[in-house]
């Protein structure tokens, strides 16, 4: 009944979702693009009885990214479909696999739409990655009996609150899940409140230690480095939100006070907010160039600001850069991936709304690999500090890179647990 009740709520609200659809698609157009898909409507692929990975965005795409490389290597006949919710992560997808997977838009969770999606992929197995928890698609899919599994799984206690208001639901959706693969162990005794099994439940820590910079992508990002920025001071403020890049453009201001040469790449989390970042910036005096206009052997030398206005880039941009920011966290959003920057041996920065990721903040800034800043002020002293003292920077770097290496393992703990689905070992 609970699962009725939502599913009668959805129908009743698709016209707004429509709406919305078309709003979001007046922003960034590839959303006006493929809607059938979303219901279910599209050309079934050849082959039948793989692997289903579903990643809603960018980040969960490029999580998934090695799990999907894993099987495409180990058992290259097996098919691996893979679905986004966002035109972005789809974009990743596509850019990352190409035709090596199928890629379609998941469908909206309403039982026909998800129906018609089951019937043309037949999956043996299916793998959501993190939190993206639909009822309809994770009940629908365990009632074909193909195992359902929570990947890299996290829950904050925040959602956990929220999943806890609608208990009933909660528990007939998490009950349904084959194994939930956590990133921590209060993330799985969460799952384990909230309906989870809990001989079903995996603590593997995160997937997101399990990152690799490939020796091509270091020595692009030297390459570019060197032609764009010289050896100017750079930090980059990765994955904005709105209502930061104001905060950020004023500790960037109140920087170049006193650092006159430093550089600021400013990366804003989606794309269709590109053109509004870039009146931001020239608004407040910045001069102002875009990576999408870059031409190889180009200088930034008259440049105080860079936009980050491509797709697919940010972890060769860190790679450009001296010291990070991780957006999301000056608003009540929750943060982004802080293991990125960590991963190249960067100072990490970030505000204090961390909740999708406290356990890694908790981690880094233990080691001394991550501060926390609270606003413009702080963030320019804490700049500042760092550019006049590069051996604290190369420190704090050091630490953070350090946490990352030291809890490998997440990714072949995880692997293991989708073979045995798969019954392939």
């Amino acid at each position: 009944m609970p699962r009725f009740l939502y599913s009668a709520f959805f129908y009743l609200i698709l016209p707004l979702v429509l709406l919305r659809l078309l709003w979001r698609g007046w922003q960034a157009p590839a959303y006006r693009h493929r809607i059938a898909e979303r219901f279910g409507f599209f050309q079934a692929p050849a082959q039948k009885h793989g692997l289903w990975i579903h990643a809603v965005s960018v980040g969960e795409s490029i999580a998934a990214a090695p799990i999907i490389e894993y099987f495409l290597a180990e058992h290259p006949t097996l098919p691996v479909v893979v679905t986004t919710m966002t035109p972005t992560g789809s974009e990743r997808v596509q850019a990352m696999f190409g035709e090596r997977v199928f890629h379609v838009y998941a469908p909206y969770d309403l039982p026909d739409a998800v129906s018609r999606f089951l019937k043309r992929v037949q999956p043996s197995v299916a793998v959501i990655m993190e939190t993206e928890i639909w009822p309809n698609m994770v009940c629908q899919t365990a009632s074909k009996g193909i195992p359902v599994l929570l990947a890299n799984g996290r829950l904050s206690e925040r959602s956990a609150r929220g999943y806890g208001r609608l208990a009933a639901l909660t528990r007939a959706v998490f009950s349904q899940f084959s194994q939930v693969v956590a990133q921590s162990a209060d993330d799985g005794a969460r799952f384990v409140a909230l309906g989870v099994a809990a001989e079903n439940l995996t603590v593997s820590g995160s997937i997101k230690f399990d990152l690799a910079i490939p020796t091509l992508l270091r020595d692009q990002a030297r390459e570019l480095r060197a032609q764009w920025f010289g050896e100017r001071p750079v930090w980059i403020a990765a994955s904005t939100h709105a209502g930061e890049d104001e905060i950020l453009l004023a500790a960037h201001k109140a920087l170049l006070a006193k650092q006159a040469n430093a550089l600021l790449l400013l990366v804003p989390r989606h794309p269709e907010r590109f053109s509004k970042v870039a009146e931001l910036i020239t608004a407040d005096g910045f001069s102002l160039q875009r990576r999408s206009e870059y031409r190889q052997g180009s200088s930034a030398i008259d440049a105080q600001v860079i936009l980050g206005d491509t797709m697919g880039e940010l972890l060769l941009l860190l790679g450009c850069a001296d010291i990070a920011f991780v957006g999301g966290s000056l608003i009540e959003h929750g943060g982004h991936n802080t293991l990125e920057p960590a991963a190249w041996g960067l100072p990490v920065l970030s505000g204090p709304s961390d909740f999708n990721f406290s356990e890694i903040s908790a981690l880094l800034q233990g080691a001394g690999g991550l501060l926390t800043i609270v606003d413009a002020e702080d963030l320019a002293e804490t700049l500042q500090g760092l550019m006049a003292d590069s051996q604290r920077a190369g420190q704090q770097g050091a630490a953070a890179k350090q946490v990352v290496d030291n809890n490998r393992g997440a990714l072949q703990r995880l692997l293991m647990v989708i073979e045995q689905a798969l019954e392939l070992r």
